[in-house]
């Protein structure tokens, strides 16, 4: 069975920190790069970070909003990414999500493809940041 478990959410006040974990199983986790995704009440669900197959060095990505405040990385031993997330303010609050896309696609690596192109995901876990 195919699972993409996040963890790791919760409430925090504006200028902390969390860490988000994404635990994989029931796939081959390095034929896969991982994505962390988030979705505000009201908001289209968002790319923020990808981490390629470690394969491929791994190389990470990021969107300008979180770009030197969150950093991803993957653990092949464990099969999990994290996102550690820091600074964080009331508007990275959203169900945060992680979602597995194949790794050779220039499209997942970029966080451009959509959505429906990412082949697992998880259940998506909770960040709130107070002000």
């Amino acid at each position: 069975e195919v699972q993409l478990q996040a963890s790791g959410g919760g409430l925090v006040q504006t200028g902390g920190s969390l860490r988000l974990s994404c635990a994989a199983s029931g796939f081959t986790f390095e034929d896969y790069a991982i994505g962390w995704f988030r979705q505000a009440p009201g908001k289209a669900r968002e790319g923020i970070s990808v981490i390629s197959a470690s394969v491929n060095g791994p190389t990470a990505y990021y969107v300008d909003s979180v770009k030197g405040r969150f950093t991803i990385s993957r653990d092949s031993a464990k099969n999990t990414v994290v996102l550690q997330m820091t600074s964080l303010m009331p508007e990275d609050t959203a169900v945060y999500y992680c979602a597995a896309g194949w790794a050779r696609s220039a499209a997942i690596l970029t966080l451009t493809a959509p959505l429906d192109e990412y082949d697992y995901w998880g259940q998506g876990t909770q960040v709130t940041v107070s002000s």
